[in-house]
């Protein structure tokens, strides 16, 4: 029997993004985000919902572009400090040690020494409620090698991205490997 916990934001799992940008005067900013997925395969596209209140929401709307960058477990305190902290008050990725690289397709930073980065370019703005949306179009995947496979694709378990269980608030890694998908439930009918 399952137990009804009513109308929450509660989806598991969801991601640790650090969403990416400039300011009016292109100072580069962080802050993490979790409200964010895949939305769309064409174009590649990615969604992330930001509050009004949050510095990085007018950054995006004036500069119409953002990255996202996908810290591993080992900058984990990295990207909750940049989900706590305001970049309207301070240099984020100097206060971090972190390094702000410039985009190279869409006017936006991300950070260097996560594993991997997105460069978006901002397609849809839709006011939901408390939250806009941000529809960006991928407009480039950056994977450090070191976290690449032998076919050429990112290796989940080298790039150890860190998850988020949200009404709990806590950070989790990835697990193991269970199945190959599109595959796994061929031939499985009752």
């Amino acid at each position: 029997m399952k137990k009804s916990l009513g109308a929450r934001t509660l989806a598991y799992p969801t991601p640790l993004f650090l969403v990416g940008t400039y300011d009016r005067d292109s100072r580069p900013n962080i802050m993490a985000a979790a409200w964010a997925g895949i939305c769309c395969s064409q174009p590649p596209s990615i969604a992330v919902s930001l509050r009004k209140a949050t510095y990085t929401y007018r950054s995006i709307t004036e500069r119409g572009a953002f990255t996202i960058s996908i810290p591993s477990r080992a900058y984990v305190r990295h990207a909750d400090y940049a989900g706590i902290y305001s970049g309207e008050n301070e240099d984020k990725f100097a206060s971090l040690g972190l390094t702000p690289v410039p985009g190279e397709h869409v006017d936006a930073p991300y950070v260097g020494e996560f594993p991997m980065a997105i460069e978006l370019k901002l397609i849809h703005q839709i006011e939901i409620g408390l939250h806009t949306q941000f529809i960006g179009e991928i407009m480039d995947v950056k994977v450090d090698e070191a976290c690449l496979r032998d076919d050429g694709l990112p290796d989940i378990n080298k790039v150890d991205p860190v998850i988020f269980a949200p009404v709990s608030r806590e950070y989790y890694a990835v697990g193991e490997f269970l199945a190959k998908a599109f595959s796994a439930g061929k031939g499985l009918r009752a």
